[in-house]
């Protein structure tokens, strides 16, 4: 099964309508297969990137009660192959959201990153393999 992991720019996007990508969002929500995966580091940074609004906290909720966003990735399982990826691109520098996002791709090989961070083109899985990654103007 094709997953498409979600990141917190096309999130953050998706529910704030006067974000500048906010079109483009709710068009990859509508296109791609539905249930994205995330972790909760994506949740985290998204919660406060929409200023903890009532309105994006109905929105997030809602998007994970109807589970069109699962978060099915575990840190505490995957923690040192994250903090292996953290160190090893700590000069781009990569976040730890990135990192759990990159490991989630390490284990899904068929999955795509759904992003408007251009450093999922400079980071690898598994080393030395290009991340699949749907992005704005691809």
């Amino acid at each position: 099964m094709t997953e498409t992991i979600l990141d917190t720019g096309p999130l953050v996007a998706f529910v704030d309508a006067d974000e500048q990508y906010h079109g483009w969002a709710a068009e990859q929500f509508r296109r791609l297969p539905a249930g994205f995966v995330t972790c909760e580091a994506v949740l985290t940074e998204a919660f406060f990137l929409l200023g903890f609004s009532a309105i994006a906290l109905k929105a997030l909720s809602g998007l994970l009660r109807e589970r069109h966003i699962k978060v099915p990735f575990r840190f505490s399982d995957e923690s040192e192959a994250v903090m292996q990826l953290m160190r090893r691109y700590h000069e781009v520098p990569m976040s730890f959201a990135d990192a759990c996002l990159v490991r989630m791709a390490e284990l899904n090989q068929r999955a795509s990153i759904l992003t408007l961070d251009r450093h999922f083109r400079i980071y690898r899985k598994n080393r030395r393999q290009v991340i699949p990654v749907v992005i704005p103007h691809d």
